[in-house]
């Protein structure tokens, strides 16, 4: 390498940390303008809702309920949902079971694709089996299809789609090409091994986004709208940024363009299918990426034996 490679490659990675500055200075803006109609709209039924419980004499707890039960799921999903708590807790269960029923888990062979068994099955049960049910305990009168889940009007809103992703893909294409993305990214390293392997990593990877964002843009949007209007799509993009800490860099501040803007579609749309498939669409395509740089796509159908 030149010495004017070697100096202009040492002034990109210092000036790394700072790239996101003026990348949200461009975006934020543009985020405004497009759903500025949709915070407005947002604000005014909150500021509504607030006036009539107050004249009424009324305290609005649904923020308390639905703030702490959040974070109380965040905290165990950090604690016991990852592939350390698998270690603990669910593999001595499976090596006994494994053991007194001769090898039919084959478990040394798909180890890892348990572990991620484990942490997709965990992200689901806290991200929709528990929080889900527990609302509609405390809050009977509540629809379940009001927290995102309503398909009315997709294919009118199936543009925004399309928008999203010319906006994401040629982004996702330049982190593509930083050193810590082929490293990191598929989160199952043994995908290459096989198109079973990959494919059924890519199922639990889809069902988990889909549990995703069922909690983030689905719960705790559809929870909080009346409560806190827009904000409640701001307070949502903190602790979603912060689950993708130790994902590499340039994610993880993307995450915040991403939380507003996928919380503000699903607000627009009064679904989370949208965001849905953006998310498992740039997923794929991040794990593709990262095997075909690396020139390790699958091979075979079914893993060697």
């Amino acid at each position: 390498m030149s010495p004017a490679a070697a100096a202009f490659a040492r002034f990109v990675e210092t000036a790394k940390p700072f790239l996101p500055i003026p990348i949200l200075c461009v975006l934020m803006p543009a985020m405004w303008l497009f759903f500025r109609d949709t915070w407005r709209e947002l604000d005014e039924d909150a500021y509504r809702h607030r006036g009539e419980l107050l004249a009424q004499g009324k305290t609005d707890y649904r923020p308390f309920v639905a703030l702490v039960m959040c974070a109380v799921i965040l905290t165990m999903q950090e604690y016991y949902g990852g592939r350390t708590a698998y270690i603990t807790f669910a593999r001595p269960v499976l090596e006994k079971w494994d053991l007194e029923n001769g090898g039919k888990l084959h478990l040394f062979k798909y180890d890892e694709l348990y572990s991620y068994a484990w942490w997709a099955g965990t992200r689901i049960t806290g991200y929709v089996l528990v929080p889900f049910p527990v609302w509609k305990l405390l809050y009977p009168k509540d629809s379940l299809l009001d927290l995102g889940l309503r398909t009315k009007g997709f294919f009118a809103h199936a543009w925004i789609y399309l928008l999203f992703l010319a906006v994401v893909l040629p982004a996702m294409l330049v982190v593509a090409n930083q050193p810590d993305f082929g490293a990191y990214y598929p989160f199952y390293k043994t995908s290459s091994r096989s198109w079973y392997d990959f494919l059924v990593w890519e199922c639990m990877y889809f069902a988990q986004f889909f549990a995703l964002e069922m909690f983030f843009r689905g719960f705790w949007l559809g929870t909080l709208r009346r409560s806190m209007g827009s904000g409640a799509i701001f307070a949502m993009a903190v602790p979603y940024c912060m689950i993708h800490y130790g994902k590499p860099y340039l994610e993880a501040v993307g995450a915040v363009v991403a939380g507003i803007a996928l919380g503000s579609l699903s607000m627009r749309t009064k679904s989370i299918y949208q965001g849905f498939l953006v998310h498992i669409t740039v997923a794929a395509l991040m794990d593709w990426l990262s095997l075909a740089h690396r020139h390790a796509l699958p091979t075979t159908l079914w893993p060697p034996g």
